[in-house]
């Protein structure tokens, strides 16, 4: 493909004088628009042009009509500055990159443009970036599949994606992570009456996106077994017919 523009395709080259050297190849406008402003080489790779295989210059070399080819290297580099920055510091979706890039007014066909090149060599990955969401959001917080669903979905995940990395959490682990929330909570509420000890864990789970049958069974298991367990100590603890013989 040539790099001239069309405006200048039918524009000849002044053959220069005699006597004044050799003669000088015409300079292409559009040169400017291929090279990379970081790198400050046409094609170089690097982390942060992502993408851009065998010094192909496609991509950065799209220049908007009576845009200059400056302003849209500026803008590339603003974006791939944004997405460096946020996944330095954690992993993000792509919908939430692309918003930040839109908060620093990049044009979103040049934020898609580096969005594809970071997806490509797998800088963005949202099914990766779901997968550790479910395990973390579960394990380690207790939360429930519809919970997680709901924050999936604020961070811009589509509905497949997300329903693939929720699928290896079951009824059974909802259950799980709730009785082990309840058991460290409940020693919270000692001594408040049990109608209250059950509303603040129940809401507790609720939060959490459990079930309220099932958060209600599993609070009630739990308060049950701790007044078991609290009247069998005050049992061990009474006098018998031999104490203090």
């Amino acid at each position: 493909m040539s790099d001239v523009p069309e405006d200048l395709a039918s524009e000849t080259p002044q053959r220069p004088r005699r006597g004044d050297g050799p003669r000088a190849r015409p300079r292409r406008r559009g040169a400017a628009a291929r090279r990379d402003p970081e790198e400050g080489r046409v094609g170089r790779t690097s982390p942060e042009t992502a993408g851009d295989e065998g010094g192909d210059a496609e991509v950065s070399g799209s220049v908007q009509p009576g845009v200059p080819a400056g302003v849209d290297a500026d803008q590339e580099k603003v974006a791939r500055s944004v997405a460096l920055r946020l996944l330095t510091s954690a992993p993000r979706s792509r919908a939430q990159l692309a918003q930040a890039m839109a908060k620093k007014e990049v044009p979103v066909d040049v934020a898609e443009r580096v969005l594809d090149r970071f997806t490509d060599v797998g800088l963005i990955d949202d099914a990766e970036y779901a997968a550790i969401l479910v395990r973390t959001r579960h394990v380690e917080r207790g939360q429930a599949r519809r919970a997680i669903a709901q924050e999936l979905t604020r961070k811009g995940i589509d509905a497949e994606t997300a329903q693939e990395a929720l699928s290896v959490i079951d009824r059974d682990d909802e259950d799980a992570a709730a009785l082990e929330l309840v058991r460290r909570r409940a020693g919270a509420s000692a001594g408040l009456p049990r109608e209250k000890r059950e509303r603040r864990l129940v809401g507790m789970l609720a939060r959490k996106g459990h079930h309220p049958g099932s958060a209600f069974r599993i609070v009630r298991a739990v308060l049950d077994a701790e007044g078991v367990a609290a009247t069998a100590d005050r049992d061990d603890g009474a006098p018998g017919d031999g104490w203090g013989a």
